[in-house]
């Protein structure tokens, strides 16, 4: 059976097609990936701005071919942060159930924690399943952490922070590069908002880090003029390496950080903020390092789908 997930986040839309094989397996057919940053100006303004509207029903509209040639049986749309946070969403709902034929689902915080824990672990083959996982899924918007086992339904901990790439970017960053006080007021408002997530004892839990930020920060460490899911998904990053690229990344002007091999230019005024959430979560769990997933909530939504 082949099944079809969107994810409607708020800078970048998702689409996965993925097949069950006969071994139980799921397996991708295409995957693709644009940034319409649907939540631009939604942290002051609270809606959705029409040129993001817009840019986001033209993403759908090409995703809405592939889906229609790739004779997927189940189709499911979701958003997250931006469609949970702001007016104007009628427009990209409509515009799914026009071209789709199904409703888009505005899913609540936890659900997307529950489907981005399911989606990051598929395909991680040297994940410990007698050993508790930390997810976590930086986004524009928010950032999801979830504790779980392996496997299992039931979650340890899961909540979604109101700290993410574009959001702490257009709160924090007015200078072209960031300033070291704009830095540290980035890093400073996501070590505030990480301060409920409990603590591990040393080694007691692998770190999962997925979306965007963290594998464009893989992408960026080794080098890849062409991205490459199957070199990123499984890599162990240490934070110690994500701290140089991170570095390395503000300290330059946004022209030239958009030249910067393995980056997507469109993601370049963003990708520091989003790696200084992930530093400051990585600290306060003391963490050395952390496992990057390529997968996420369109993976757990095709999981569901596809049984």
């Amino acid at each position: 059976m082949r099944v079809a997930t969107i994810d409607i986040g708020t800078n970048t839309v998702l689409l996965l097609v993925a097949e069950r094989r006969d071994d139980g397996s799921l397996v991708p057919v295409e995957e693709h990936a644009t940034i319409t940053r649907l939540g631009q100006g939604v942290d002051a303004s609270r809606r959705l701005a029409p040129e993001a509207i817009a840019r986001t029903n033209a993403c759908l509209e090409t995703y809405a071919e592939i889906v229609r040639r790739s004779g997927a049986a189940k189709i499911a749309v979701v958003g997250t942060s931006a469609m949970r946070d702001a007016g104007g969403g009628d427009e990209v709902r409509r515009h799914v159930e026009e071209r789709f034929g199904v409703a888009a689902r505005t899913i609540s915080g936890d659900e997307e924690a529950r489907l981005t824990f399911r989606g990051a672990l598929s395909g991680l083959p040297h994940i410990d399943p007698a050993r508790d996982a930390l997810v976590f899924d930086i986004g524009g918007g928010s950032t999801e952490v979830v504790v779980g086992r392996p496997g299992s339904t039931d979650l340890a901990f899961a909540r979604s922070f109101d700290v993410g790439s574009v959001r702490l970017t257009e709160r924090h960053v007015k200078t072209d590069p960031p300033t070291a006080p704009e830095l540290g007021s980035v890093r400073s408002a996501a070590r505030d908002a990480f301060a409920d997530v409990p603590r591990p004892e040393a080694g007691s839990v692998t770190v999962v880090g997925i979306a965007g930020t963290v594998t464009t920060i893989a992408a960026v460490a080794l080098g890849l003029a062409r991205y490459d899911a199957q070199r990123v998904h499984g890599l162990a990053l240490t934070t110690l390496r994500i701290e140089d690229v991170v570095a390395e990344l503000a300290r330059v002007p946004l022209e030239e950080r958009k030249t910067t091999v393995g980056l997507e230019p469109k993601r370049a005024d963003v990708i520091v903020a989003g790696g200084l959430v992930a530093l400051a979560l990585l600290e306060h769990l003391g963490a050395r390092e952390l496992v990057v997933s390529d997968r996420g909530v369109r993976w757990g939504l095709a999981e569901e789908l596809a049984c």
